[in-house]
Parts: C-alpha cells; structure tokens; sequence
C-alpha cells in the first residue's frame, strides 16, 4: 500500500489537527437560475449609493462580529473597519464611477491596486496585511451582490492560497481543525489568530492536489501537511500546451467511412451539463461562458469563474476544453450593464471586451489560473480585424505576470477565434496571432443573409449554400491550423457532406446531437461522398 504524502511547510502555530479537507479555491457558486432567483434588491448594482450601502452592511457585518471578541480579534476587526471607512479609497472608487466604470469593476480595481502595492512591499508584515484588504474586497462584493461569504464545515482542514481574518473569526473552532496554507504568512493576522486560539495552522505547502472533503493532518508542531496516498504536490512551473484543436482522437476513435480520422466534441451552455460530461467519449469544442455569468458582480468574481472552468478541464480529464470568452452585447445583455448600446452600435463580444477591459482582465485572469487543470484553449468572439486578437493576447500577457509576481500559478492557453463574422471569414490569412479557428455559423449565417435574429432558423436552409461556400473557401486560408466547427449546422446531419468536402475534421455539436452526427459521419467518405452501400 502506497505511504501517504508529506509535506514540508512553516508552522504557524503549534498543534496537530486532523479532518475533511475543505478547499477554499472552490467555492460553491450560484448558478444563473439561483442568481435570478434572488430578491431584485440583492441583485440591483447602481452607483455610488449602492457601493455605500454595501460598505455600511460590510461595517454591520464586522462590528457584529466584533461582539464578544478578545482584544486582538477586536483589534483585527477595527483594522478593516477603518480602512472601510478610509475616505481615500472612497474617493478613488468614486473617480473610478464617475469615469463610467461600473461600481463592481470601480471597487475591485481600486481594492486590488492597494493588494498589489502590499504584496511588492519589502516587508513581510506588510505583505501579509495583503489578505486583509483582500478579505475587505470580497465582503464588500458579497454585500453588493447579496451573496454573504459562506461558513465551512466544522472540523475540516481549511486548504487554500490563504485565509480571510474574518472567515477566521466567523469559524466555530470548538470542533477542531486546522488551516494548511499554500502561501500565507506566519506574519498574518491569521497566525496570530490562530495561536491565540490553539488551532494548528502551517503556512508555505506550495499547491497540492487534494479532493473536497479527503482527509489532511496538519501538523503544526514539525511543520507539515499529511496527505492521503496518490495525493501530489503540483510542480510551480507549468510548460505551454498546443492548442486543443488537433484531429487526434484516442479510445473510441471515430473515422470516416474511408479512414479518415474525426474529431467530435460537445457544446456546453450552461454549468449544469459540466457533471454530464463523458471525458470517454467527448472533449468540449465549445463552452458558452456568458451563460454562466448572469450579471456584472459575475463577471467581476474572479474565483467563481475559475471554480466553473476548474470544474470543465477536471472533469474533461485528458480530453481538450475550449472556453470562449463573454459575447455579451446586443442580444445577450449582462444584469447590471443595461446601458450598453445595442449590436447595431457594434458593441458586442471581443468589442465589448476591449471597450470594458476591466471585464476581460478578470476573465483572463480566470483563464489563465484554471489552465494548468486541463488542456484550455481559449476563444474569442465576433472577432472582425486582426488587431482584435493582437490586444487580447497582449491583455493576457499583462495578465499573466501580475500572476507571476503574486506566486499564482497559471498558464497560457492557445488564443483562437470564432469565425462568424463574413469579413474576417474571407482574410483568415492575415489573422496570423489565432492558434485555431472555429466557424459559429449562427452568426455567419444571419450576417450573411442580412436576416434579422429571429429570422435566422427560417432563412437557414436558403443561406446554407452560400455559407458552405464560404467556409470551404475560409478553410484554405487556415495555413494548416486547427480548425473546426462549432454552429447549429455542425448538429444536421443534412450539411455534413458539404462541410466535410470543405475540409472541416472537427466537430462539436450539441450533446442530444452527438449520436446522430456520430452515425452520419461513419457512413461518409472524407470528401462528402456517401460511403458504397449507403
């Protein structure tokens, strides 16, 4: 029987704790339906005013928690206090607002400016007053979303990047357990906090692979963390991966009825569909991710959004995830960003992102930490000139080493595009910065047919020709990158002929359409042609 693992760390404070591993790097989010579903004032994000009322429920929140206290939790909770009531950053979150950010963006980007600038500090006391204002943040973002941090279990091992002091504080400790830390700080008030409170605590284990709820010994006398057999440490540096748009398929290999080889992937719309996910037979070709966002304080939670592609690239296994960025905009409105102008304006999808590039840096963040979990691409939508592709990758890459200088372990997922816009369609061979393409043939359909949106199931079969001419011609341009196709017509097996003898070997369709399309493609030659005895 394999020795279970352990691992060097500080300690923190002394003791041995054992229980249920509890990871913080995944919290449970809401779904869409449980957001809409919540009372129309929790969801309302206005101004100002709102940011204010959120900071007074913030303060109520700490000062209840403040009842009873010792004297140096009382001291940790008066800290953050006065920093909520800090007119600075008041003003700066309100220069933030009047320059027409939204308030959820204006709080985060004003908060973590103050995180980056303790976390460069030379000093360890000041780098770890970083979680802190960190711990702030988050509690002023609940209040405004109407989504109070959630308790952990009693007695479990608390596992993550660090700990908030006030989820310290809100913890009934009486049942046991203990707190293992992949950075932290012997510094921090939650070291402080904890050996004032003998709950054994170490700080610096680097990132181990662990599941919700297996059992970790913290021990911290010796300073180290006691993991279950077949448990890892995950290595801090993680080299680039190639794109996930290859044609090589392994188990269940799927072929043409003349050998040659397919690759079939699903869509997913909604976080829902990740548990139903056969990594045996079907990697993910698509995943909608503005159907997980359902409103502005979404798309500014950077952890619930890793939590939801984390969960994709686990449960994809070895297979390929592709994850394309918010095509938010016209047809797709975002709660709490109403007033963004219509598709007629142009303001939709990598033109929104680009507009609002606090939205893409909290995505791209999310990407970037939840790539080391899978094989990620990314793909970026509506795109139309190639210079769209060029700032987004360039984003990333700013992105990525804020992520480095916070120890954050991340990667860079291959960038491609869909094709769904005619114009980029007809110059794909000036768009060199895409690893990949994937043609939506939704949109390419209704922009080619000048249809309106609703017209578009109607006008399909009409416009299906001149679409298929399009896409053979837009694969020659592809200069031998993946490529594959991902719209409604990818699930009719009507069009498979003619997708196919455009050169399309890739493709991803809706999961009830799997089957079908599974059957028609065996029954085709590469080029089209129906197979003899067909």
């Amino acid at each position: 029987m394999a020795e279970p693992l352990r691992l060097k760390a500080k300690s923190a404070s002394p003791g041995i704790a054992s229980g249920p591993a509890f990871l913080a790097e995944e919290p449970k989010a809401p779904s869409a339906a449980e957001w809409q579903d919540a009372a129309p004032a929790s969801r309302a994000v206005g101004g100002y005013g709102a940011l204010e009322k959120a900071i007074d429920i913030s303060i109520g929140e700490l000062e209840h928690l403040a009842e009873g206290a010792d004297a140096e939790s009382r001291d940790i909770i008066d800290f953050q206090i006065e920093v909520l009531r800090d007119p600075s950053i008041a003003e700066a979150t309100g220069a933030r607002i009047e320059a027409d950010e939204n308030v959820v963006f204006a709080w985060v980007a004003t908060l973590d400016a103050y995180i980056g600038e303790l976390e460069a500090a030379d000093e360890e006391q000041m780098r770890a007053r970083a979680v802190d204002i960190l711990d702030i943040k988050n509690r002023v973002l609940g209040a405004l979303a109407g989504t109070p941090i959630a308790d952990f279990p009693p007695g479990s091992v608390f596992v993550g990047k660090d700990m908030e002091p006030s989820r310290f504080l809100a913890h009934d400790w009486s049942k046991g357990g203990g707190i293992a830390l992949f950075a932290g700080s012997t510094a921090g008030h939650v070291a402080l906090l904890a050996r004032a409170k003998s709950v054994p605590m170490v700080v610096g284990t680097g990132r181990f692979s662990v599941a919700d709820g297996d059992p970790v010994s913290v021990d911290g006398n010796a300073g180290a963390v006691i993991l279950q057999a077949g448990s890892m440490l995950i290595p801090p540096l993680v080299p680039a991966q190639e794109p996930a748009g290859d044609t090589q398929t392994t188990g269940g290999e799927l072929r043409t009825a003349d050998g040659v080889p397919i690759l079939l992937s699903i869509n997913i719309n909604d976080p829902a569909e990740i548990d139903a996910l056969d990594p045996a037979t079907a990697g993910v070709g698509l995943m909608r991710s503005e159907f997980s966002v359902a409103s502005v304080a979404d798309a500014a939670n950077e952890e619930r959004q890793l939590a939801i592609y984390r969960r994709v690239l686990e449960q994809a296994g070895d297979r390929p995830v592709t994850i394309r960025m918010l095509d938010i905009g016209g047809d797709k409105p975002l709660a709490g960003l109403e007033d963004l102008p219509a598709l007629a304006s142009g303001l939709r999808g990598i033109r929104l992102l680009l507009a609002r590039p606090e939205i893409a840096r909290v995505q791209a963040r999310a990407l970037l930490r939840a790539a080391v979990f899978g094989r990620l691409s990314v793909m970026l939508p509506m795109v139309t000139f190639p210079d769209e592709i060029d700032r987004i990758r360039e984003l990333f890459r700013e992105e990525a080493e804020k992520l480095g200088r916070r120890a954050l372990l991340h990667r860079m997922p291959p960038i491609g595009m869909m094709v769904e816009v005619p114009a980029a369609a007809l110059m794909l061979d000036t768009f060199g910065a895409a690893a990949f393409f994937s043609f939506g043939t939704n949109d390419l359909t209704q922009y080619l047919a000048a249809s309106a949106r609703d017209d578009i199931d109607a006008d399909a079969a009409q416009a299906a020709p001149a679409v298929l001419r399009l896409i053979a011609r837009a694969v020659k341009l592809t200069a031998g990158k993946p490529v594959s196709i991902c719209g409604d017509m990818a699930g009719n097996p009507s069009y498979l002929p003619g997708l196919l003898a455009a050169g399309l070997r890739h493709f991803s369709v809706a999961p009830a359409r799997r089957p079908a399309i599974r059957s028609a493609i065996i029954g085709l030659n590469a080029d089209g042609t129906r197979a003899a005895g067909e």
